[in-house]
């Protein structure tokens, strides 16, 4: 299907370009979000007459996204999940788990505006792209941590599993604390018996 742009669309083409697409991607998408038109004589004639109105409503829109993406510069979400000793989470964050939780800190985000490839599966700082208009666009990010400590560890760039293998390594190391290590060297604990010298040190018998 011919259709004529009327706004920048990613991976497709400008504002006025002619381009094909698949029948389901322009009814699903591009005529319902208004985004295009069918490419017909009627209708290229139409763009044309709005050209210059369709361009300055563009340049407008784009500046109000710059102000946005201004203000979203450096922002980052915190998401508690639970999750196991690999970092891996009991479930997955998703764009509608992220727009919640930006809400909830008073950051009003579409997630329709987000683009995350897949869903999160695990602890750590993740990159997201918030798509504010066809050419403005602004990376956060989404803090998913087991704890608010380890959250803000994360955001101070400290790698929380390595921290946890450091206590169980110092726990397996330091299980001497919880025995008696005041025994005298070659003597026996209090209550038991004396450990036999070497026989190396033994007198010879005597001659018979």
């Amino acid at each position: 299907m011919e259709l004529v742009l009327l706004e920048r669309v990613e991976s497709l083409g400008l504002m006025g370009d002619i381009v094909t697409v698949k029948p389901g991607y322009a009814r699903n998408y591009l005529l319902p979000q208004k985004k295009a038109l069918r490419a017909t004589p009627e209708n290229m004639a139409v763009f044309e007459a709005r050209r210059a109105e369709l361009e300055a409503r563009n340049l407008e829109r784009k500046g109000e996204a710059e102000a946005v993406a201004g203000k979203l510069e450096g922002f980052s979400v915190t998401l508690i999940r639970r999750a196991g000793d690999t970092g891996h989470l009991y479930g997955s964050v998703t764009v509608r788990d992220i727009a919640e939780a930006a809400s909830e800190v008073g950051v009003e985000i579409d997630r329709r505006q987000l683009r995350l490839p897949q869903p999160i599966k695990s602890l750590g700082l993740h990159d997201i792209t918030v798509q504010l208009h066809p050419e403005v666009q602004v990376p956060i990010t989404a803090n998913v941590a087991r704890t608010l400590d380890e959250a803000e560890a994360q955001a101070r760039g400290e790698d929380v599993l390595a921290v946890d293998d450091e206590d169980a390594y110092r726990f397996e190391g330091g299980l001497s604390e919880f025995f008696d290590d005041d025994v005298p060297e070659g003597g026996a604990a209090e209550g038991g018996e004396a450990a036999p010298e070497d026989a190396s040190e033994e007198e010879p018998a005597g001659e018979s």
